[in-house]
C-alpha cells in the first residue's frame, strides 16, 4: 500500500468478545488494514455498516437480536452500501446457514479456524472484489444445498440478455475460475475477461462473483456434480 492509499476498513461482527478482539488485533496489525468498528449482533452490524461504510464486513452467522443472514441481506440490499463486501464467518464448512448468507448477498465465507494470514488475504481479496472466496469449498457448499433433487429452479432473469461469450464467461466463473484462468481458457486478455465479467454482473444484477455462482446453479445453467 502506498502512503497515499487509505487502508481497507473492516467491520468485525461476532457475539463473542474474545473472537472480536482476536480478529481486530490481527487486522489492525497490518498497515493496509484497519478495523473501523465492532458489533455483537446483526442489528448493530447493519446500523454501523450504514454509519461507517466499511469496505469489508466480517460477519458471524449465529447471533442474538438479528442473525448474520438477515444482517447480510439488509446490507447487500442497501444502495448506499454497494461497495461493501460481506464475508461470513462460520465453524462448519458445510453449513446451510452459510449458503443462506451467500444467497442473501455475502461475497463468500471463511472458517473461523483458518490461518491468520489466510484471514488477512481474504479481507484484501474481498475488498478488491476480483475473486471468488475459497472457490472449492464454496462450490461444494452450493452443490450440497442447491443440488438437491427437490429444488425448484429460480427464474433466469437477465440470462437471455447475455451474449454467447458472456455465457461462456459465466460458466467459467461458476466453476471457480479466476480472470487469468478464464483468459487462458478462452484465449483472451485478462482485461477483456474483466470487462465481460463486469457486463455479466450488470446484466444479472449481481453484486460480485459469488452471486454469479449462486445464480448459475439456481437457474440450472450448471448442474451440480457434473
Amino acid at each position: 500500500m502506498s502512503a497515499m492509499e487509505p487502508p481497507i476498513r473492516v467491520l468485525v461482527v461476532d457475539d463473542q468478545v474474545m473472537v472480536r478482539a482476536g480478529f481486530s488485533a490481527l487486522i489492525d496489525s497490518e498497515p493496509d488494514l484497519a478495523v473501523c468498528g465492532e458489533a455483537s449482533d446483526g442489528a448493530a452490524a447493519v446500523r454501523l455498516a450504514r454509519e461507517l461504510r466499511p469496505d469489508v464486513v466480517l460477519m458471524d452467522v449465529r447471533m442474538p437480536v438479528m442473525d448474520g443472514i438477515e444482517a447480510t441481506r439488509l446490507i447487500a440490499a442497501d444502495p448506499a452500501l454497494t461497495e461493501t463486501r460481506v464475508v461470513v464467518l462460520t465453524t462448519f464448512d458445510l453449513d446451510e446457514h452459510v449458503f443462506g448468507a451467500l444467497r442473501a448477498g455475502a461475497s463468500g465465507f471463511l472458517l473461523k479456524d483458518l490461518e491468520p494470514e489466510d484471514l488477512l488475504q481474504t479481507v484484501r481479496i474481498a475488498a478488491g472484489g476480483e475473486a471468488l472466496l475459497a472457490p472449492r469449498i464454496t462450490r461444494r457448499l452450493i452443490e450440497a444445498f442447491v443440488g438437491t433433487p427437490e429444488r425448484t429452479l429460480r427464474e433466469a432473469t437477465g440470462l437471455d440478455e447475455l451474449t454467447a461469450r458472456e455465457r461462456e464467461v459465466l460458466l467459467l466463473v461458476a466453476a471457480g475460475r479466476s480472470n487469468n484462468e478464464i483468459a487462458d481458457d478462452l484465449v483472451l486478455s485478462p482485461l477483456t475477461v474483466k470487462t465481460h465479467v463486469s457486463r455479466v454482473l450488470l446484466k444479472l444484477g449481481a453484486r460480485d462473483r459469488s452471486q454469479l455462482v449462486v445464480f448459475a446453479y439456481e437457474v440450472g445453467l450448471v448442474v451440480p456434480g457434473t
